[in-house]
């Protein structure tokens, strides 16, 4: 059903233009929610939102409140604002501090601002430090940055580490079958992409809310299945269901034995 269509049957209903717009809205983002999953969630972006004003006063107040200082650029990673976090993270890095979160979170940083070298730098340092550290988060980063900049040999080494210490990740399969893909292993990327969806199908619930993004590009097919299937559906109900409707709800808003031209 089109756009159009909804917001014109529950106009009738409501008699409300506004309110119709506010419930389309509404249903969208709960039916999302239970899909796709791609739609931020609206409660965790406003909580984010505070807490970035919130250490950027501190911070004004305070410039040498290096827990803050990291935090903040950790949400700036979060909101891919990585300039700002490495300018924020750099005055603790110039205090001393070299532990594995600082130098993971100035790698990351340095990458996602154009300074892959680095990024690199501080990424190897955390390694030595702490390999397993968030169980494989620097190989996923590694791996990750380096297929952005179409290194994909070593693009693949992270994500094979990243995938021997994290067994049931669909997104470090998906990162993967896209690096084997651009180093001219298809076969491999695509038998790696159906892994990635078995994995995504036989996860529990919990972690398949996770990784649904990374499951519908493992096999785009699916979405765009479900999304044909509701133009068809759409097409129906805007073509026989619709006029129906609107006629019922024209037919109870008139009086009965009113003048009709």
């Amino acid at each position: 059903m089109s756009r159009y269509f909804q917001w014109l049957i529950l106009t009738s209903l409501t008699g409300s233009p506004v309110l119709s717009i506010v419930l389309l809205l509404a249903a969208w983002f709960v039916l999302d929610r239970f899909t796709f999953g791609l739609l931020p969630d609206p409660l965790r972006f406003f909580a984010r939102w505070r807490r970035t004003g919130f250490l950027e006063r501190t911070l004004s107040a305070n410039p040498h409140d290096r827990r803050s200082r990291f935090e903040l650029a950790e949400l700036y990673i979060g909101q891919r604002r990585y300039a700002k976090a490495l300018n924020v993270l750099k005055p603790n890095l110039e205090a001393g501090d070299d532990d594995v979160p600082t130098l993971f979170a100035m790698g990351v940083a340095c990458c996602g601002a154009g300074h892959p070298e680095q990024g690199e730098v501080f990424l190897q340092a955390a390694a030595e430090k702490d390999p397993g550290f968030r169980v494989g988060a620097i190989d996923l980063e590694l791996g990750r940055w380096r297929l952005k900049r179409g290194e994909a040999p070593g693009a693949q080494e992270a994500l094979q580490r990243f995938l021997r210490v994290r067994e049931g990740t669909v997104e470090g399969r998906v990162l993967l079958a896209q690096a084997l893909l651009r180093g001219g292993r298809e076969p491999d990327a695509a038998l790696m992409r159906e892994e990635a969806w078995k994995e995504y199908v036989s996860a529990p619930r919990f972690q398949r809310r996770v990784e649904r993004f990374w499951a519908w590009r493992a096999k785009p097919s699916r979405p765009l299945a479900y999304a044909a299937a509701l133009l068809v559906l759409g097409g129906i109900f805007g073509r026989w269901v619709a006029p129906s409707v609107l006629h019922a709800v024209e037919s109870r808003r008139t009086p009965y034995g009113a003048y009709r031209p």
